[in-house]
Formats: C-alpha cells, structure tokens, sequence
C-alpha cells in the first residue's frame, strides 16, 4: 500500500476511476487514525498532552491500493475536491424511476375498489 500527500491521492484516485470506467470498482474505506500508537496516545493522555485525530483513507480497485491521512485543518479542502471527483466519475449510476403520484394513488383506488367487490361477492353467496 501506498501513503500519498492528500493532492497525489486525489490524482491517483481520477486515475483509478478512468482505468475501471469500462468494467471494475473503486472501493474507498475511511477511518479515523491518530499515527499514534495506543501507548503513545495514553502516556500523552495521562500527560494532558492533546491528540490530534487524522482520517485515514483508503481507496482499491482490487490491483492497486492507495491511501492518505487528512488532519483537521486540511478536511474541508480535501472534501470538496473528492466530491467533485465523485460527481465527475459515477456516471454509469442509473437514474430512479419514480411514479407519478397521481398514477400511483389512481392504481391504489383501483385495486382497492376491485378487492372490496370481490369481497362483497363472497359474502353475498
């Protein structure tokens, strides 16, 4: 696996999501990391030092894997720029299909009216 600064992982991810535009998936795993060890962080702890949490993020296409770690200061940058990949790159998501409400209500008054008949014809033989 491969750590990249945040603006190479951003770039190496296009990539991934270009070669696997055909056929194939890009899998991205996120966890939160502190590239502390845990008794690290407990003697920092004991100290009253403070922890800086970093997110750890992953991303595979099942050959190559890449990672990076994003700090606090740097998020909301990072998270803007994988958005606008993201929305460049799932074109191949179909669209919902969605009932016309009225459609919808009109089958539903239908299939009642039809269930409550033939209950009628039941009861009156």
């Amino acid at each position: 696996m491969v750590r990249l600064q945040p603006d190479p992982f951003l770039n190496e991810l296009t990539n991934m999501f270009e070669r696997t535009t055909e056929k194939g998936s890009v899998w991205v795993t996120l966890k939160h990391s502190s590239d502390k060890s845990k008794v690290q962080r407990n003697k920092m702890k004991t100290a009253g030092e403070k922890i800086e949490y970093r997110c750890l993020i992953r991303a595979t296409d099942g050959r190559k894997t890449i990672s990076t770690v994003v700090g606090a200061k740097d998020h909301q940058r990072f998270q803007s720029s994988y958005a606008t990949i993201l929305k460049a790159r799932m074109t191949a998501l179909k669209k919902r299909e969605r009932k016309d409400k009225r459609k919808a209500a009109d089958s539903d008054k239908k299939l009642d009216s039809k269930k409550r008949s033939s209950a009628a014809k039941k009861t009156s033989n």
